[in-house]
This record gives structure tokens, C-alpha cells and sequence, in this order.
């Protein structure tokens, strides 16, 4: 079962002003198929092919002999992740189970606003900020490149991308401010508060 690029869960220009269809259509049909395409070819003809993408994660992440089999399918996971994590008139804060999970472990929505949006702009180079559950609690990470929390014990809830991919052609080099766009504009809190139910 060679490994598919999935749908998006909304129309390309759903995410305007603050995504543009000319930012996704290079985001999701060039950079996304790439990794999918790329990891096709990595695996083929190896017992690899016939396991699910977060089994292909789990075998290479250790293994630097497969540092371009983990690359491609982490890349894989973290987009569709990505595209999941933000949906048309989303942002603002969240609510239910999360929302008092947030105030528990940050103290407040601020202070988990703040870590996040730390987190996304000091991540150097290319890379992604998280949400994750870890031991039972929530914590705000970030990881270089394809790296991941499921890598790390972790369970992601919530994922921002800052490959510069994600946001030069709306904002340049404005990091900041594609990271307050995400917050207040586009991040899903249903599918965070989803992924913790199924935590």
C-alpha cells in the first residue's frame, strides 16, 4: 500500500486572507507531495512499505542509517497534523476540557499564549512549536526540522509550522506575525480538544 497525499480538510483559499491559495497550493500540492512521493520511494521493496506511517516514524527515529526514511514520513505526519490544526474563522480561545486543562498547567490562556508563541520564533531555522501532553500534562514544545513528539513519548495535540515555506509568501520574513495570525485567526481548537479526549 504505497502511502497517499490526504485531502485537505478545506477548500485551498478557505484559510484568506491570512493563508492564501497560492500559499497552500506550494505548501500542500509541492512540499507535501514531495515528502509523500519521497517517502514511496524510500520504502519501496522493503518491509517498511507495508506499515503505517507512524509505525515507519517509530522504526527509523533512532536509526541514522534511515535519517531519509524519518525524515520524509515525519514530514508526512507533521503536515497533516498541520493542516488539521488550523480551519477557516478559527482562532480565539478555546473551550471546554482543554480550555480548563490550559488554565491548569499554564496558569492562564495568556501564559500558554506566550510560551507558544516563544516557542515558534525562537525556533531556529526550520521547525514546528507544539501543544503536547506529556505524562499527563500539557506542555508547549518545539522541534528542528521533521522532528516530532510522538519521536519523544509525547502526544501532540496541537501544531504550528515555521519552515519559512509556511508563511513567506503572506508574510515575508515576519514570523511574529504569521504566529499571532495562526493564534487568532486560524488555530483549531476542536481538533486539540479531540486529540486530548483520545488521549
Amino acid at each position: 500500500m504505497a502511502f497517499e497525499l490526504p485531502a485537505l480538510p478545506y477548500a485551498q483559499d478557505a484559510l484568506e486572507p491570512h493563508i492564501t491559495a497560492n500559499t497552500l497550493s506550494f505548501h500542500y500540492g509541492k512540499h507535501h507531495q514531495a515528502y509523500v512521493t519521497n517517502l514511496n520511494n524510500l520504502v519501496k521493496d522493503t518491509p517498511l512499505a507495508d506499515q503505517s506511517l507512524e509505525e515507519v516514524i517509530m522504526a527509523s527515529a533512532k536509526d541514522a542509517s534511515k535519517a531519509g526514511i524519518f525524515n520524509n514520513a515525519a514530514q508526512v505526519w507533521n503536515h497533516t497534523f498541520y493542516w488539521n490544526s488550523m480551519k477557516p474563522n478559527g482562532g480565539g480561545k478555546p473551550t471546554g476540557a482543554l480550555a480548563a486543562k490550559i488554565d491548569a498547567d499554564f496558569g492562564s490562556y495568556d501564559a500558554f499564549v506566550t510560551e507558544f508563541k516563544t516557542a515558534g520564533a525562537t525556533q531556529f531555522g526550520s521547525g514546528w512549536a507544539w501543544l503536547v501532553l506529556d505524562a499527563g500534562k500539557l506542555k508547549v514544545t518545539k522541534t528542528p526540522n521533521a522532528d516530532l513528539p510522538l519521536a519523544h513519548g509525547q502526544t501532540a495535540l496541537l501544531t504550528m509550522d515555521v519552515w519559512e515555506h509556511a508563511y513567506y509568501l503572506d508574510f515575508q520574513n515576519r514570523r511574529p506575525d504569521y504566529i499571532s495570525t495562526f493564534l487568532e485567526h486560524l488555530v483549531n481548537w476542536d481538533f486539540a480538544n479531540a486529540n486530548l479526549a483520545k488521549a
